[in-house]
C-alpha cells in the first residue's frame, strides 16, 4: 500500500484567511436601552473562497462588515485576518460599498488611485498599477473621464478596481450590484466572480438576492434574525464547468439551493 505523506494532505486543505470568533454587538437606543444586534456569530473564510452572506433585512449583515473591516469594535469576541487580530481598520481589508462613492472631480484613475495615496505610494508607481486594472477590466480609454461620464456599470467597476488597487487579502462586497439594472447587475456578477478567481482573492459578499448568492459564492452562509446568530451554512456544488449566471439559473441542483436557502429565510419573516 502506498505511503500518504501526512504533511502533503494537511497542505491541500484550504487556508483560512479570515476567522469570526463568537463577535457579539450591542447598540445603545436613544431612550438608553440596549439594542442587542448580534448575538453570538462565528465563521470563516478560506483561501480562495468567495461566502456569501443572506438575512432577514436589519439582521446586522453591514455590522458584521464593520467589525471585519475594524471600523467598529465588536461588544464581544474578535475577528482574526491572516492570524492578525483587527484592531481598528487594517490594510488586510479592502471593502467595497453598495454606493460606489467615486469622488465626482477626479477622473478615473485618479479615483482608482486614491488608496494608494493615502498608503504613501508614489504617484507614479500608483498610476502604472492603475492602469493594468484598468486596460485589464475594460475601461480603457476611460481613464480620463469624470464619473458623470459613466454609466452605473462603469462606476461600479471604477470601485471595485480601487479596492483591488492596495491588494488585499480579503474583499468585502456589501450589495455591490443593488443598485444596477438587471442586465448589468447579472453582467457585473460574472466579472466580478471571475476576477476575484483569477486573482486568486478571498472575499465575503452580503446580498438580498439569493440568486445572487448562489451564483458567485462557494459557500453561502444564512443569518437569523436579530439578534443573529449563523443559521446555516450551504456548500454549493454545481456540476457546472463554470459559473455563468445566466446559465446557472437553468441547473437544477441551482434550483434545489435556491429552495432550501429561500425555506430558511421565509421561516423567519
Amino acid at each position: 500500500m502506498a505511503n500518504v505523506d501526512s504533511n502533503s494532505t494537511q497542505d491541500s486543505k484550504p487556508r483560512v484567511v479570515m476567522k469570526v470568533d463568537s463577535i457579539g454587538m450591542v447598540f445603545q437606543n436613544p431612550d438608553m436601552t440596549d439594542l442587542i444586534a448580534l448575538g453570538e456569530v462565528s465563521f470563516n473564510l478560506k483561501e480562495h473562497e468567495i461566502l456569501a452572506v443572506v438575512g432577514p433585512s436589519g439582521c446586522g449583515k453591514t455590522t458584521i462588515f464593520n467589525v471585519i473591516a475594524g471600523l467598529i469594535e465588536p461588544t464581544k469576541g474578535s475577528v482574526h485576518v491572516q492570524e492578525k487580530l483587527v484592531q481598528g481598520a487594517v490594510g488586510q481589508v479592502g471593502y467595497m460599498l453598495q454606493k460606489d462613492m467615486l469622488l465626482p472631480w477626479r477622473t478615473v484613475i485618479e479615483n482608482v488611485i486614491l488608496g494608494l495615496e493615502v498608503r504613501g505610494v508614489s504617484d507614479k508607481l500608483a498610476r502604472e498599477k492603475a492602469m493594468q486594472l484598468i486596460e485589464a477590466y475594460g475601461l480603457k480609454g476611460f481613464e480620463n473621464n469624470l464619473p458623470t461620464t459613466l454609466s452605473g456599470g462603469m462606476r461600479q467597476r471604477v470601485a471595485f478596481m480601487r479596492t483591488l488597487a492596495f491588494d488585499p487579502d480579503v474583499i468585502l462586497l456589501d450589495e455591490p450590484f443593488s443598485a444596477l439594472d438587471f442586465q448589468t447587475r447579472i453582467l457585473l456578477q460574472g466579472e466580478v466572480m471571475k476576477i476575484i478567481r483569477e486573482r486568486g482573492k478571498s472575499a465575503i459578499l452580503v446580498t438580498h438576492d439569493i440568486s445572487e448568492a448562489i451564483t458567485m459564492a462557494d459557500r453561502v452562509l444564512v443569518l437569523s434574525h436579530r439578534p443573529s446568530y449563523v443559521k446555516k451554512i450551504y456548500d454549493i456544488e454545481l456540476s457546472l464547468s463554470d459559473r455563468d449566471p445566466v446559465h446557472i439559473r437553468k441547473n437544477l441542483e441551482y434550483q434545489k439551493y435556491f429552495d432550501q436557502i429561500w425555506t430558511d429565510l421565509e421561516i423567519q419573516i
